[in-house]
């Protein structure tokens, strides 16, 4: 497993998300209770942002038709989607972002 830095990327504050891209795929990473969680940003519904939908305990809505994921497992809650999103798993080291890519 390879890790990969960000460290020009504010990491989210709590109730936060922010997008990046890990090796040509983007990842929507969130901060849920102090707890960071990341899985693929494009809904695989048709490619809404999940980093600006709203979060529910572990689970965030796509914004443009209501699939839903949950983001410590990447797997759908509620479609429309059928197909789950990739889970990363997120840390710091200091203030710099860090993601594992398998």
């Amino acid at each position: 497993m390879e890790s990969v830095s960000f460290p020009r990327v504010k990491p989210p504050g709590p109730g936060e998300a922010v997008r990046i891209d890990v090796k040509g795929t983007p990842v929507a990473v969130f901060n849920i209770g102090g707890k960071l969680s990341a899985i693929g940003a494009r809904c695989t519904h048709v490619g809404g942002p999940l980093e600006k939908g709203p979060v529910s305990g572990h689970v965030v809505t796509c914004p443009w038709h209501g699939s839903q994921f949950d983001l410590d497992t990447g797997q759908v809650v509620r479609g429309p989607a059928t197909v789950p999103e990739p889970a990363f798993k997120v840390r710091l080291e200091g203030n710099v972002l860090v993601v594992d890519v398998p």
